[in-house]
């Protein structure tokens, strides 16, 4: 049963994009009828302060009872730095690494996101997870909001 699901800041934006709505509503719906917390980094409420105000109002809507708050620890801003060192994403994806980081410390079941590019991609996939074996850290599932309705349920 997945109970801790850190989410990026894509999350939000999806609730309000047409091709990721359809999956994101129901995703965010689930948290609010308790079935699950999300982790929410400072990493991402940086990055929602510049996002338009409905998108910043939908963590504010959001039970705070099933909200845990991280922050970015020296030790995941090193990881994070070990995964651009690697070269799993280039120096411009930092803010991406440091949610991968955050996530794989503070050992969330499932880190949910939609960007395909730097996160949801089975090639940085297995690099995040090659350097969190390599320094001893467990390894993240990453999986998009639709994915998280049938993970764990497959027989």
């Amino acid at each position: 049963m997945i109970e801790r699901i850190y989410i990026d800041t894509s999350v939000f934006g999806g609730n309000f994009d047409e091709e990721f709505s359809t999956d994101t509503i129901p995703f965010f719906n689930r948290v609010r009828n308790g079935e699950m917390t999300i982790i929410v980094s400072d990493v991402l409420e940086a990055e929602l302060l510049g996002a338009p105000d409905f998108v910043r109002q939908l963590l504010d809507s959001l039970p705070k009872e099933f909200i845990e708050r991280v922050r970015l620890s020296k030790d995941a801003s090193e990881l994070a730095d070990k995964y651009i060192e690697a070269k799993v994403v280039g120096k411009t994806s930092r803010a991406d690494c440091q949610h991968i980081a955050i996530a794989t410390l503070c050992h969330a079941d499932v880190l949910v996101s939609w960007n395909f590019k730097h996160i949801v991609n089975l090639d940085r996939i297995r690099g995040y997870n090659g350097i969190n074996f390599q320094n001893g850290h467990q390894m993240i599932e990453i999986r998009t909001p639709k994915e998280i309705f049938n993970y764990g349920n497959e027989e």
